[in-house]
């Protein structure tokens, strides 16, 4: 993207609102936030079935997706240029739609995303990422 390479989206034929794959996003600070009340939640020796046993298993998500299309678009109107990008063939395997159910998430560690917008995701990457333009220091 700020090379000015092509982006490839795989596939455009799939039964989606705009023929792009859907994924769900979540933002980086949700995930952490959601892994921190995991290991608070396991660490507890209440004897609720939950904690204790030194694992949870829970997906986390928004519940709703978006498509590769919505994605482009969100990050050409936060780094206000246009993205080149072509459709390019569907890959082996690639589901149509991916959509996490976070309920047990919010059933049994109260979490649900903060952030849920794909603006404000793609919005705080940005915002790193011009801070941080050779990436992490070594």
């Amino acid at each position: 993207m700020e090379a000015g390479r092509t982006v490839t989206i795989f596939g455009g034929d799939y039964p989606t609102r705009d023929g792009t794959n859907v994924r769900d996003y979540i933002h980086v600070a949700d995930l952490a936030d959601a892994h921190l009340r995991a290991f608070e939640a396991t660490g507890s020796t209440a004897g609720d079935g939950v904690g204790g046993e030194g694992f949870l298993v829970c997906n986390l998500g928004n519940g709703d997706g978006f498509t590769n299309l919505d994605v482009l678009r969100a990050a050409e109107a936060i780094v206000g240029r246009t993205i080149p990008h072509r459709i390019g063939p569907r890959r082996p395997g690639d589901p149509p739609t991916l959509v996490a159910s976070a309920t047990r998430a919010a059933d049994v560690l109260h979490w649900r995303p903060q952030r849920p917008s794909l603006e404000e995701m793609v919005r705080s990457a940005w915002a790193w990422r011009q801070a941080h333009p050779g990436g992490y220091a070594d």
